[in-house]
């Protein structure tokens, strides 16, 4: 079978699953056409201009693409592609994913989603959430319009969904550090370093013994909740920079607890990958995380107290085991993948 992959935002976890899916459906001839993870905007709204004349002149047995690309406007440009059955995969999408304060707040990247999802023939989730979400967010927004909206458009998208993760590449565990928490996130607004830190100074004043592990994209000038833990607790901060991909590994081997405190999270799969390699994971009790993690790995979404409350007993004890993610990796989830590209 020959298949077009469009992914037109490569990041880390986009480009992960773009590769594996390549990679290990081998027997499938894939074209892959990716553009780099940046200009958000214009990427979601331009990609069918981006690749006007770079898609190749055949015609694929179907279409395997991003919630990133505009599925409607792409097919509309290129008459061949109407018939061709695609499956539109949903790493995050735009009704739940929090706006900055000086970001241009508009609908089209929603617009390119619901249009998108109404083009294709699948529509795939990485998580409940996600789906969820999704749905609910096109009821409310299409409820405010002011009139000539039909009253089904959430239920045609839910009866061709479905759920399925990407999967996760297993970290081997190395020589634990029980007193290393690690941060593994980009340093934005959306991951809320800011209640992170407030964490760690809590931690810090109360005397109680922790390292950190500062990891994930930062800006080239330092944001300010990282700038202030290298300040106030320089001596704790063993680890600090976005790093090779075997260093990173490395260090996800040596942590004993990983954190989010995210305002977005869709599936996680940077926490997934530190559990895999036997880090415990302390997490928001909202978005994806009650979906994949029991009870005892939450905390409630924004407290800062309790947040800091619950590593100082886990640092000062023990923290509970890991919790077990093998269904969700590579190995749990090829047959998944195989029967949804053969379908």
């Amino acid at each position: 079978m020959n298949a077009w992959l469009l992914s037109p935002y490569r990041t880390d976890s986009h480009a992960h699953w773009a590769d594996w899916l390549t990679d290990t459906f081998d027997h499938i001839n894939w074209h892959k056409l990716e553009l780099p993870g940046r200009h958000f905007r214009w990427r979601i709204r331009g990609n069918p201009l981006s690749w006007l004349t770079q898609l190749p002149n055949n015609k694929p047995d179907f279409i395997v693409a991003t919630s990133m690309v505009d599925l409607a406007t792409l097919k509309g440009l290129h008459p061949r592609l109407a018939t061709v059955p695609a499956l539109y995969y949903f790493h995050e999408n735009q009704f739940a994913y929090p706006a900055g304060e000086h970001q241009v707040r508009s609908i089209e990247p929603q617009m390119v989603q619901l249009y998108g999802a109404l083009a294709a023939e699948r529509c795939v989730f990485n998580s409940r959430y996600n789906l969820e979400s999704f749905l609910h967010g096109i009821d409310a927004l299409l409820g405010n319009m002011p009139d000539a909206v039909p009253d089904n458009v959430s239920s045609l998208i839910r009866d061709k969904a479905s759920v399925l993760p990407v999967p996760v590449k297993p970290v081997a565990p190395g020589l634990k550090n029980n007193k290393l928490i690690l941060w593994n996130h980009r340093w934005e607004y959306d991951k809320q370093p800011d209640l992170f830190v407030g964490a760690m100074m809590q931690l810090h004043e109360s005397g109680v013994e922790f390292e950190l592990a500062l990891l994930g994209a930062r800006p080239a000038v330092a944001p300010a909740a990282l700038q202030q833990l290298r300040d106030i607790m320089p001596r704790r901060i063993v680890y600090d920079g976005k790093v090779d991909a075997a260093t990173y590994r490395r260090i996800l081997g040596e942590s004993r607890i990983v954190v989010s405190t995210s305002r977005h999270e869709f599936q996680g799969l940077a926490i997934m990958e530190a559990v895999s390699a036997g880090a415990t994971p302390l997490l928001p009790d909202s978005l994806c995380y009650p979906e994949y993690y029991a009870s005892q790995y939450l905390y409630p979404d924004g407290d800062v107290d309790a947040l800091a409350s619950t590593l100082s007993g886990w640092l000062q004890h023990a923290a509970p085991e890991p919790p077990d993610i093998t269904p969700w990796l590579q190995s749990s989830l090829q047959a998944a993948w195989r029967q949804l590209l053969q379908g």
